[in-house]
């Protein structure tokens, strides 16, 4: 009769802590590959050109510089989360979007000014 393999027998002896260990592994797995993603997609979106779709939080991540900087700049209370797209912040304000952008962009041209 063949012995049972390593595996079976920690199967057989300690369940508890193979599946433990199992589900440790596959949860570092996942926070690996999460951590990965997350590096890999936010170096290549740097200075990306802004769009209406794109929140104030997206743009100063993406420009780098602090969220209260750009929503300062354009009025937008600093005490409450505003997730608005820049789109629906110009429609709101009645203002077409180009020039909401330049607001944006003079806003993040005198925060990199200021900081250097």
């Amino acid at each position: 009769m063949a012995s049972p393999s390593r595996l079976a027998l920690l199967w057989r002896d300690h369940r508890l802590l193979l599946i433990a260990f199992l589900v440790a592994a596959l949860l570092a797995v996942a926070f690996t590959a999460r951590t990965a993603a997350f590096y890999y997609y936010w170096s290549t979106h740097r200075d990306v050109p802004i769009e209406g779709w794109m929140t104030v939080g997206y743009v100063a991540r993406s420009y780098d510089i602090d969220r209260d900087i750009l929503r300062e700049a354009l009025g937008l209370a600093l005490d409450q989360a505003d997730r608005r797209p820049l789109e629906q912040i110009a429609r709101d304000r009645g203002v077409p979007l180009a020039q909401l952008i330049a607001e944006v962009m003079a806003a993040i041209d005198a925060a990199r000014t200021a900081g250097s």
